[in-house]
């Protein structure tokens, strides 16, 4: 193999250390020391391969080898390199680390290409700080706007245009952050599965040709804190008793929908949030994915009726806000069979799949052509400490994105 089995490892572990929770999963959010510790990391490793290493206004890190036609448009591999809280070492790194080896291999080697190549490290894919995910790509896309910056806030009150400013970048330039469609050939991705199916068919890697469409609301009912003792049930505005009658229904939604449609709500705040206290404020998500945009859609209308029904019939002010609207999208075929091309050259078992978590290929895909690889995860665990891809599994995966980029970049 080309890759260095070594190199990989130490990579992976080197990015764990930068961690807020040690002991108890890898917890790294955007914009924190932990983010900058990680960066600073991946910026001085491109630097020694000498790449033209540069951040854009969303906080992507790039680092850039020159094609012998450098105004060719650019072919980009990577992921992202934050976490969800308690989660895992692979989930994003896998990526980047995959998209780091490529360049190294690339440029030990000697290797010239015709078309430029770019390695891409993105922050908050996962949302775990500020509630909207796959941000580097939505930027990329054209997608992110100041407004968002000011609006979405991490769980202290800080904006995302605040902690932008104190980590050292300016809200104000965010649009400068996308790129032109004509500006980029492909983008590939390499993600750990997070699932069992790899591993329980015995296959070493999953070629995706199809990403889930991905819709997430978030929902504040507000209603009165009162005296949980002194208030009589006729005479309270409980914002949490709306919410649980809401929340309720939401799974019935999906499973009407069908085609493999799923809906959650994986969280929910209460305020005062005190055990004598009626609830005044109740805020929940809702996450709805499918390979069917209609279901999609089905599934948010009922949602919406259901919460306007129910505040209205209580007497409650809500707030609805989209977060992420995201389409079910279609992987590059061209890539597709590069990918298939080079797993078989190497002897290497895959299986084609869906995606059923979103990644930022579903958004890149919104502007250039796409591909997305899988490389199995230990009993199908991920966003958890025991969330594990063995070396050796995550190194055919990088051999096979490392040859299709020669396919794709033209090799001289």
């Amino acid at each position: 193999m080309k890759t260095n089995l070594n190199r990989i490892k130490k990579d992976i572990e080197e990015l764990s250390k930068f961690n807020a929770t040690p002991g108890q999963g890898l917890t790294r959010f955007s914009l924190t020391e932990e983010d900058r510790g990680a960066r600073n990391y991946i910026k001085n490793e491109l630097l020694k391969l000498g790449l033209e290493v540069y951040e854009d206004p969303a906080g992507s890190i790039f680092g850039r080898k020159k094609g012998s036609d450098d105004d060719l448009p650019v072919i980009m591999i990577g992921s992202h390199f934050d976490s969800v809280k308690n989660g895992g070492n692979f989930d994003g790194p896998a990526g980047v680390i995959m998209a780091l080896e490529v360049m190294r291999v690339l440029t030990e080697n000697n290797v010239k290409t015709k078309y430029p190549i770019e390695f891409v490290g993105m922050i908050e894919e996962e949302g775990g700080r500020f509630g909207s995910g796959v941000f580097g790509s939505r930027a990329m896309a054209g997608s992110v706007s100041i407004e968002e910056l000011n609006n979405n806030k991490d769980n202290e009150g800080i904006s995302m245009a605040e902690a932008f400013k104190e980590f050292g970048f300016n809200p104000d330039d965010i649009n400068n952050a996308k790129r032109n469609p004509e500006d980029i050939k492909a983008f590939i991705e390499l993600h750990i599965e997070q699932g069992p199916v790899l591993e329980n068919r015995e296959k070493d890697l999953g070629i995706v040709d199809f990403i889930v469409g991905l819709y997430n609301l978030k929902v504040t009912i507000k209603g009165r804190p009162d005296h949980a003792g002194t208030t009589p049930m006729n005479m309270r505005a409980d914002a949490l008793v709306a919410a649980s009658k809401i929340i309720s229904h939401i799974p019935n939604y999906a499973i009407e929908a069908g085609k493999g449609t799923v809906a959650t709500v994986g969280a929910l705040s209460v305020k005062p949030g005190a055990a004598n206290i009626v609830p005044g404020e109740a805020q929940f998500t809702i996450d709805i994915r499918s390979k069917n945009k209609s279901c999609i859609e089905e599934v948010k209308n009922k949602v919406i009726e259901l919460i306007q029904k129910e505040t209205d019939a209580s007497g409650l002010d809500v707030i609805i806000e989209e977060m992420l609207d995201v389409k079910p999208v279609k992987m590059s075929e061209e890539i597709i069979k590069s990918f298939e091309k080079n797993a078989d050259s190497k002897g290497f078992s895959y299986i084609k799949m869906l995606s059923g978590a979103g990644h930022d290929a579903m958004v890149m895909a919104g502007i250039t052509d796409v591909g997305l690889i899988f490389v199995p995860s230990k009993d199908g665990r991920s966003h958890c400490p025991e969330e594990w891809t063995d070396y050796e599994d995550l190194q055919k995966g990088i051999e096979v994105v490392y040859n299709t980029i020669l396919d794709l970049g033209e090799v001289l």
